[in-house]
């Protein structure tokens, strides 16, 4: 790397906000789940970390697949949890989530997949798929 595209690449990085994520979906904040479940809509929980490298893998892999079949966004209520902020919430002890980078879908009083720090493409589209078909029920 030239000393440019080097210098380019650092100033980027630090105007970059500490803390951002992209995530996909709603932030989560106390009894969002529940009003989205109240209501009828399938939740989809991402339980990641800003520094969390399997979370961004997982991330990269959603967004993809949000890509190539919009109905996941149209029919699905995606909710990001911050693992450093609610690791304690009631939320998250009550689900029993182990780690960040688990991806859980939600409807009504059952939970209808879970996935703890998988990456790959096909395991999250499954997941993607039983939502969606939840979620068109």
């Amino acid at each position: 790397m030239n000393r440019r595209s080097f210098l380019a690449t650092a100033l980027a990085f630090s105007l970059t906000p500490v803390g951002v994520r992209a995530g996909v979906g709603t932030d989560y904040t106390p009894g969002l789940v529940e009003r989205e479940l109240a209501a009828g809509k399938t939740v989809f929980l991402d339980f990641s970390a800003v520094w969390c490298t399997t979370c961004r893998a997982q991330e990269r892999q959603i967004t993809r697949l949000l890509d190539e079949n919009p109905a996941y966004q149209q029919a699905i209520s995606f909710v990001t949890v911050d693992w450093d902020s609610f690791r304690d919430a009631d939320l998250t002890r009550r689900l029993n989530i182990p780690r960040r980078s688990t991806l859980v879908v939600l409807k009504g009083d059952a939970e209808l997949g879970r996935i703890v720090a998988g990456t790959g493409k096909a395991q999250i589209k499954d997941l993607l798929d039983v939502a969606l078909q939840a979620a068109s029920a």
